[in-house]
């Protein structure tokens, strides 16, 4: 009989005690254990098993739960003599960052230190029979929601210190989504205050922290060693490309297809496999989801659940806000091809806006991306580079990159798909028509700044042909800034079958010194497309002149002006 799936369940001992569904991830204690690693930093994508992971090594290493042999029997580490006699045996401070999502620098500094006032009174014995003094009393009595911030750093470094003494024995940090606050910081532009609050915290927690034994850190993120990780050199950073803990976190493919057999649905295989296959940490590919596989188990059908798990606003906000580049780059990773990027795992979210390099890192990091490959090489000034080939992760993460780009249009639904319609029946008064429409929506909404800037109209043209490229992805192949002819055409739709004919863009902003009115700047778009040949590559591919269509469109603010050749 099938277990008892249980979606959500982060728990532990209660996934344990109920008998629900779970695949032994022990080994993860054993190898974590014989690391010796002094503060650990493990990054995975969301819904990837962290926080059971987490809550699994409090369950064994904590003396809260000491004796509790009946929650690892018949797992892998339970096998181990030395292992047995480890379980119970130190002090533990659990703590997790996952629900500080605050729109503010004030409300988040509140919201962790309620998180570290319920740690200090779930340990609230040690003010009765901890041996403490007046002085550390009074400080124990002052870790409250109000607390200053000096006393809210150090309260982790003082609770350890006061756990170490009571058990004789150092302890053990484990902080789960250590970097959720850093996210809504970056976004909601309170970043610098942030880091030097965690900084300090970092600090005192896992760096002059004598009463430590070991400590781990979970995350999506390796946020850069410089803004809250300078002062820790005993750091070891795991990162989806590193080899360690490769197969300790999600579903290898054998796993899940064990499952699938299971609960009855062998014949779904390939199915499965198609739209959740696609991670790789380290060097272990075939990687799964556990969110989206335990969905699939209790609905029985497809669907994107991880990729709608949670929001996944920041990546569309990169996307959409990024530049030409950014966005030619992604329509590469929508085709199904992979694309050649030089990164730095570390993420410098101050960064985001100004680097593009820090926006493929991060989506890596999220799980949107996976890498094909990875190259070191030395520049000529002797400095190593890494060069990675990304592609998106699998076919759930692309479907839900085009549900995004769908709504980017969705504040000018109506002209956007009239506009298509308008496009394929050649009707080229609709298009002027909707195009404005759509420009007048969402012209500054595909740009980084609070005001249109000098790169707005290329921001949202590339945003426009992401669009075209998921609308008519069923009759059309959709290029953009390929050479053909004499030059590089803007954008190209090739028909998929014989019934359509080939369509060309040329977008071209209006420059005032050498076009008085739109209408010279879209004679000027045609008349490239016109001496540059553009059409060359549609007609080596068996396509007439007279099934070819070209379209010039001039852009001035965000006024837009088309017309056919």
């Amino acid at each position: 009989m099938a277990r008892t799936l249980g979606i959500g369940k982060q728990d532990f001992e209660k996934v344990r005690k109920e008998n629900a569904f779970y695949i032994d991830k022990t080994k993860f204690i054993r190898e974590w254990w014989e690391s010796e690693d002094d503060v650990t930093l493990i990054t995975r994508p969301r819904r990837f098993g962290k926080t059971l992971n987490m809550n699994m090594l409090e369950k064994f290493f904590s003396v809260q739960y000491a004796g509790r042999e009946d929650l690892f029997q018949g797992l892998a580490i339970w096998d181990d003599e030395k292992y047995r006699m480890l379980q119970g045996t130190y002090p533990v401070i659990s703590l997790s960052f996952a629900n500080v999502k605050e729109k503010s620098y004030a409300a988040t500094v509140r919201r962790i230190n309620q998180i570290l006032a319920n740690l200090y009174s779930a340990n609230r014995f040690l003010l009765y029979n901890g041996n403490l003094d007046d002085r550390e009393k009074n400080f124990f009595l002052s870790v409250d929601v109000g607390m200053d911030e000096t006393t809210a750093t150090m309260a982790i470094h003082q609770l350890s210190f006061f756990l170490s003494r009571y058990y004789e024995k150092k302890v053990m940090i484990l902080l789960d989504e250590y970097d959720t606050p850093m996210q809504e910081a970056y976004v909601n532009g309170y970043w610098d205050e942030l880091v030097s609050f965690t900084r300090s915290m970092f600090n005192a927690a896992f760096k002059t922290n004598f009463c430590l034994e070991r400590a781990i850190m979970t995350g999506i993120t390796r946020v850069s060693k410089e803004s809250i990780f300078s002062d820790l050199n005993n750091l070891e950073v795991v990162t989806t490309t590193s080899e360690k803990y490769a197969d300790c976190f999600g579903f290898r493919e054998e796993e899940v297809f064990a499952v699938l057999d299971e609960y009855g649905l062998s014949e779904k295989r390939q199915e499965v496999k198609t739209w959740y296959d696609g991670f790789t940490f380290g060097k272990q590919k075939d990687i799964y989801n556990p969110w989206s596989i335990l969905n699939y188990l209790d609905k029985r059908q497809i669907g994107t659940y991880w990729a709608n798990s949670s929001s996944n606003s920041l990546a569309g906000k990169l996307i959409r806000e990024g530049s030409r580049n950014v966005k030619e780059s992604f329509e590469f990773l929508l085709q199904g091809k992979s694309i050649i990027m030089e990164l730095d795992e570390q993420i410098i979210y101050d960064q985001l806006g100004e680097d593009e390099s820090a926006i493929w890192s991060l989506l890596l990091a999220s799980g949107y991306l996976k890498v094909k490959n990875r190259s070191t090489y030395a520049t000529e000034f002797g400095e190593w580079k890494q060069e990675y080939e990304l592609e998106l992760t699998n076919f759930e993460v692309g479907a839900m990159f085009r549900q995004m780009i769908r709504k980017w249009f969705s504040c000018s639904a109506g002209g956007y798909n009239d506009f298509i319609k308008a496009l394929l029946l050649d009707d080229v008064k609709g298009m002027n028509v909707y195009m404005n429409k759509v420009a007048m929506a969402t012209f500054s909404y595909f740009d980084t700044g609070k005001s249109p800037s000098e790169e707005a109209p290329e921001r949202f043209y590339h945003g426009f042909v992401l669009g075209m490229m998921v609308e008519l992805a069923d009759r059309y192949v959709l290029t953009s800034n390929r050479e053909s002819g004499f030059g590089r055409y803007d954008v190209m739709l090739e028909p998929r079958g014989p019934g359509d004919v080939g369509i060309i863009m040329e977008f071209k902003v209006q420059d005032r010194t050498e076009e008085k009115e739109l209408s010279d700047t879209v004679d000027a778009a045609l008349k490239q497309i016109k001496e540059k040949e553009y059409e060359t590559v549609l007609i080596e591919k068996g396509i007439s002149r007279e099934k070819i269509r070209s379209y010039g469109f001039a852009f001035c603010g965000k006024q837009v002006l088309i017309d056919r050749g």
